[in-house]
């Protein structure tokens, strides 16, 4: 399912007691549309290769499998908010490194973004850890299927590029993982009726990056 519609469930992935345990790491966090999780030795210890996650990373993406980017989102009465239909463009990187096919350089929550040429974002996984329930009237992620197998969709065919496709709305229960392909179109609603909606996201990619640039990554 992953690899034909961009998207796939695993219901239950997270048992109770890891749950909690990340419950605690990312207590304290701003609630607000995206908190960068930047150089957290709790969360690189959660993410470790016992952990379900990291398992399902390397059957996935092989033994080279690495979390290179986390972001905590929540949608609440106070933080409510939507995402229009997109491809991801951006990695996240330590410092800056000029180097031909990587673009448009941004600082984002302190961290220095770029874009990369888009087959590394196409052999990347994107895994999203639910720590509350999602249903339909509080903003679930929504997916054009299959659209991650057509490469870097320009701004002005998106529109058309999710009109010709069926949706997905990522519905969840708290321990579900969602995983998509990161170059798969998505987008977010704002909620309807908003409750919180705690959700990590983990970039994963198996790839080395080129001359002085590394990976953000988790801690």
């Amino acid at each position: 399912m992953l690899d034909r519609d961009g998207a796939q469930l695993f219901s239950g992935l997270i048992n109770e007691l890891s749950r909690k345990s990340l419950e605690e790491i990312v207590s304290g966090r701003p609630r607000k549309a995206g908190v960068r999780l930047f150089d957290d030795p709790r969360l690189a210890g959660w993410i470790a290769r016992q952990s379900p996650l990291a398992q399902l990373a390397y059957a996935l993406l092989g033994e080279k499998a690495q979390p290179v980017r986390a972001i905590l989102f929540d949608k609440t009465p106070a933080s409510n908010w939507a995402l229009g239909w997109h491809q991801d463009r951006t990695i996240a990187v330590r410092e800056r490194a000029d180097m031909d096919g990587f673009d448009n350089w941004t600082i984002k929550a302190g961290t220095m973004h770029v874009e990369p040429p888009f087959a590394r974002l196409e052999a990347m996984i994107t895994m999203r850890v639910h720590l509350d329930d999602v249903g339909m009237d509080n903003g679930p992620l929504l997916v054009a299927l299959g659209s991650h197998q057509v490469g870097r969709i320009e701004e002005d065919a998106i529109a058309g590029e999710v009109a010709a496709r069926a949706t997905l709305a990522c519905l969840a229960r708290a321990g579900d993982v969602w995983i998509y392909k990161t170059a798969v179109l998505h987008a977010s609603e704002a909620s309807h009726r908003p409750y919180s909606r705690r959700v990590l996201q983990i970039d994963f990619s198996a790839d080395e990056l080129p001359g002085d640039l590394e990976w953000a990554g988790i801690g």
